[in-house]
């Protein structure tokens, strides 16, 4: 039998991990949610949150995929053979197909934007020229369509690689790229006047802001900021080899999304409060807004040419792990060569991508439920399917696996010391499914 592959280094494994988990939610959605919901007030929810169920679900799917050494669906058959929880494995497998088709067409802008900053064409006499520029974009039939092609190319490339030679390898440089942008874009953010005042929003809180919007809103972000619930991690941990510590990793990987969402703020919100503008509004600010700020500064095309480019790699980072969940499904539980499942996965991405894209121009006015199909994809699978499955997945855990082989998994044969242990079960057993929960029906919009 061949031997599963595994990641060399802990270091690319963890860069892995965290290029997964760091995405366009936490360079935009972040600052975005954070500024409409008291900024310091939000963060300081946010970062309990994290704590509190972002830690607790990602090493409950750590656990899972090292246990079973096996995909997302493989899993639940490696540890509750002939039950139906492998029905939670199918829903990770098919967020992570959808999401991977929607998404490629945010993350093909981003490529657009970089074209446009490089060629000197992000400049426009008023915020109307950027919103008329980014509309015709939009709704254009081949551009979108080609950098969605080339976005979708760059991922098969790169899984097409293997976990050595193309995740672990791609995620060692673009994640340290990735870290250096930050910082760059920080230190100009923080030259701009009345920067000050945009981080005393940011990082003063006032607590009376914090309300139980502001608290739901703040576990939405943490959960869907660290992607968990479709797979992900599930699929990255089994090819984890069995001297990782799996908590420290867990907790090296929730720090540093943490830490790159908190970067995006210290971005964004000195930007924004120097130019007089909200900072809550979506894609928006980022496609209409911070152009236009750029624009503005010295220097504009190069800054935005950079900004464009942390994206990508923030959007590319996670999109690999989407195609990777599918892959190693296809992979693993048909008996496929990795190409022709990487082929399989990325023909009928694009094709969904495709679309997805054409949702914005021709097919704009094609509606299921009152929702264009790139919004009702975005709406199931971060409304109701991440987090159902990360709901089921804390209950499985919780309920259902032997506190003896879960401890034995997370402590290496008891060769690790993990003194939380009983609070983490506690956690996962009680607090996390509630609070996931409470999550949903808010984001329904029933609460």
């Amino acid at each position: 039998m061949k031997q599963r592959a595994t990641f060399n280094s802990k270091l690319g494994l963890v860069m892995a991990a965290v290029g997964s988990a760091v995405g366009l939610g936490n360079i935009w959605r972040f600052p975005c949610e954070a500024g409409e919901h008291g900024g310091g007030a939000f963060l300081i929810v946010y970062i309990f949150c994290v704590i509190i169920l972002g830690f607790v679900v990602m090493l409950a799917e750590f656990f899972l995929g090292r246990a079973s050494q096996s995909n997302t669906v493989g899993a639940f058959k490696v540890l509750a053979p002939n039950t139906m929880w492998k029905i939670i494995g199918y829903n990770g497998v098919l967020a992570a197909f959808l999401i991977f088709g929607f998404y490629s067409v945010v993350s093909g802008w981003t490529l657009e934007y970089i074209y446009q900053s490089a060629a000197g064409n992000l400049n426009a006499n008023s915020i109307e020229e950027f919103v008329i520029n980014f509309g015709s974009f939009q709704s254009d039939i081949f551009r979108p369509i080609l950098w969605v092609l080339i976005f979708t190319l760059i991922t098969h490339f790169v899984v097409l690689s293997g976990v050595k030679k193309g995740i672990e390898r791609a995620s060692k440089i673009m994640m340290p790229v990735l870290f250096v942008i930050l910082i760059a874009l920080c230190i100009r953010s923080l030259m701009l006047p009345n920067a000050i005042e945009g981080l005393k929003f940011f990082f003063n809180p006032d607590f009376s802001k914090i309300t139980s919007t502001v608290v739901l809103s703040a576990l939405g972000q943490a959960f869907f900021s660290l992607s968990v619930g479709m797979g992900c991690m599930i699929t990255y941990a089994s090819y984890f080899n069995k001297s990782i510590n799996i908590p420290n990793t867990a907790v090296s990987v929730v720090t540093l999304d943490t830490l790159i969402a908190i970067l995006a703020g210290v971005i964004i919100f000195p930007a924004v409060t120097s130019f007089g503008i909200s900072p809550s509004q979506g894609p928006q600010l980022v496609f209409i807004t911070l152009p236009n700020i750029f624009q503005q500064m010295p220097l504009g095309n190069l800054w935005s040419f950079i900004f464009f480019v942390l994206l990508a790699i923030a959007a590319l980072t996670s999109i690999i792990s989407l195609h990777e969940v599918v892959t190693a499904y296809l992979h693993e539980q048909y008996k496929m060569s990795r190409r022709k499942a990487a082929t399989i996965v990325s023909a009928s991405g694009f094709t969904l991508g495709i679309i997805c894209s054409l949702s914005f121009g021709v097919l704009s006015r094609f509606k299921i439920f009152g929702s264009t199909i790139f919004d009702l994809l975005d709406f199931i699978t971060a409304n109701l399917m991440l987090p159902l499955g990360g709901m089921f997945i804390c209950i499985f855990i919780g309920w259902f696996v032997d506190k003896q082989v879960l401890k034995a998994e997370l402590t290496n044969n008891g060769t690790l010391k993990f003194k939380l242990f009983s609070v983490f079960v506690f956690l996962i057993k009680y607090v996390a499914p509630i609070i996931i929960a409470l999550v949903c029906v808010n984001e329904l919009g029933l609460f």
